[in-house]
């Protein structure tokens, strides 16, 4: 059985104000970042997704003087539960901006091959436990 686990983080303009988000400060949105999500370990997992897509987005938008009012990455993965293996993760982005949609297209691609959280779950990594 493959059991979906859905997040989403959001900054600027997309934020809510009706309560039902976390709020996290964040470097780049004076209004910090609001995630809504369950605390579960593959909520955990895809929020570190989200999470990271939404802030290289800020980044690499300052480094190319492209103005974002908000920022929306809705993330969603599955597991198998047989096995607590995953089927993989999924996202979406959001950008509100007065930039040319080529220009927001073109930066959400060069985020997809940078942010890190992604490209370190798509090689693959060791998880080991220390004693003590």
């Amino acid at each position: 059985m493959d059991e979906r686990f859905a997040v989403v983080a959001s900054a600027g303009s997309f934020l809510k104000e009706d309560g039902d988000e976390v709020r996290l400060p964040h470097r780049w949105t004076p209004g910090g970042v609001g995630v809504r999500s369950a605390f579960t370990g593959g909520h955990v997992l895809n929020l570190a997704v989200a999470a990271c897509v939404l802030n290289d987005l800020y980044r690499e938008a300052e480094v190319g003087g492209v103005e974002l009012r908000g920022v929306r990455v809705r993330a969603q993965g599955g597991f198998d539960t047989s096995g607590w293996k995953s089927t993989g993760i999924s996202y979406a982005v959001e950008v509100d901006s007065d930039a040319p949609q080529a220009l927001i297209a073109a930066l959400i691609e060069a985020v997809d091959e940078v942010a890190e959280i992604p490209r370190a779950l798509r090689q693959g990594a060791a998880v080991t436990r220390l004693s003590g």
